[in-house]
C-alpha cells in the first residue's frame, strides 16, 4: 500500500492520540515507544523527527491537555460581564470542573509523574502548565488592580502562588501513591483540603479581599479528583 502523507501536525496529533490509547489501555511503564510506533504505523525514524524521547511524548500530552484546558476556559476571559473577582473565581471553578472530569484520564497518563525518579519530569510538565495558564491569572489579577478590585503590587507574584499549589501537592500526592492503600488516600486527601484552604486565605489576604472570597476548592473536589485513580486502575 502507498505510504500516507499526513501535513506534519497531523502527523504529530495522530502519535499523540495512538500514544494517549495506549498510555490509558496499558499505563505509561507498560506501553512501549515500539507499541507506539506500531499503533501510529510510521517508521523509528518518523516518530524520533517528532519526539526524542518517551518522556518528551508525555511533556507533549501534558501541553496539549493544557491547551484544551485553555480553550475551556476561553468564554470566561471574554465574557464582558464578569468582573475581576468574578472571572477569576470562574477561572478556578472552570479549572476545576476540567480537573473532575478528566481526573481519571489524567492518572493513568501522568501518574508516572509522581515517583520519586520523575521528579525533573513532575517539574518540566508543571512550567509548560505554568507557562500556559499564568499570562492569563496575571491579565486578570492586572484588571482587578486598576479598578480597585485587588490590592497587590506584583501581579506576577500572584500568579505564582496559584500555579504553585501544584507543585505543593506533590509530595502529599507522591506519598500517598507510594504507601498505595486507602489510609493513606485518606491522609492525602486531608491533607490537601488543608492545603486549599491555606492557599484560599492566603490568596484572600494578598489581594486584600474578605476572607472567602477567593475559592480554590469547594466541597468534595479534592476526593473527587484523588479518588479517581482507582477508576484509572480498573479501566487497565
Amino acid at each position: 500500500m502507498p505510504r500516507v502523507i499526513k501535513h506534519p501536525e497531523i502527523r504529530r496529533e495522530d502519535i499523540l492520540d495512538h500514544a494517549q490509547a495506549l498510555f490509558l489501555t496499558q499505563g505509561y511503564d507498560r506501553a512501549s515507544l515500539n507499541d507506539v510506533i506500531a499503533s501510529a504505523g510510521i517508521s523509528k525514524g518518523a516518530f524520533y523527527h517528532y519526539f526524542p524521547s518517551k518522556e518528551a511524548l508525555l511533556e507533549a500530552l501534558a501541553d496539549r491537555f493544557a491547551r484544551q484546558a485553555l480553550a475551556a476556559v476561553q468564554s470566561v476571559l471574554d465574557d464582558p460581564d464578569l468582573d475581576p473577582l468574578g472571572r477569576l473565581n470562574s477561572l478556578l471553578s472552570q479549572s476545576r470542573q476540567a480537573k473532575i472530569e478528566t481526573a481519571a484520564e489524567a492518572w493513568a497518563l501522568f501518574e508516572t509523574m509522581f515517583r520519586p525518579e520523575n521528579l525533573v519530569l513532575f517539574h518540566r510538565i508543571n512550567l509548560a502548565a505554568h507557562a500556559s495558564f499564568s499570562p492569563l491569572l496575571v491579565k486578570v489579577i492586572r484588571q482587578g488592580v486598576e479598578d480597585g478590585t485587588f490590592r497587590t503590587f506584583d501581579p506576577e507574584g500572584v500568579a505564582d502562588i496559584v500555579m504553585q499549589f501544584g507543585l505543593a501537592a506533590h509530595d502529599v500526592v507522591a506519598k500517598a501513591i507510594a504507601g498505595g492503600s486507602d489510609a493513606d488516600m485518606e491522609v492525602a486527601i486531608e491533607v490537601l483540603e488543608k492545603r486549599v484552604r491555606l492557599y484560599e486565605i492566603a490568596l484572600d489576604r494578598i489581594l486584600g479581599l474578605p476572607d472567602g472570597s477567593i475559592r480554590i476548592g469547594e466541597p468534595g473536589y479534592i476526593r473527587a479528583v484523588m479518588t479517581a485513580r482507582r477508576k484509572a486502575d480498573k479501566a487497565r
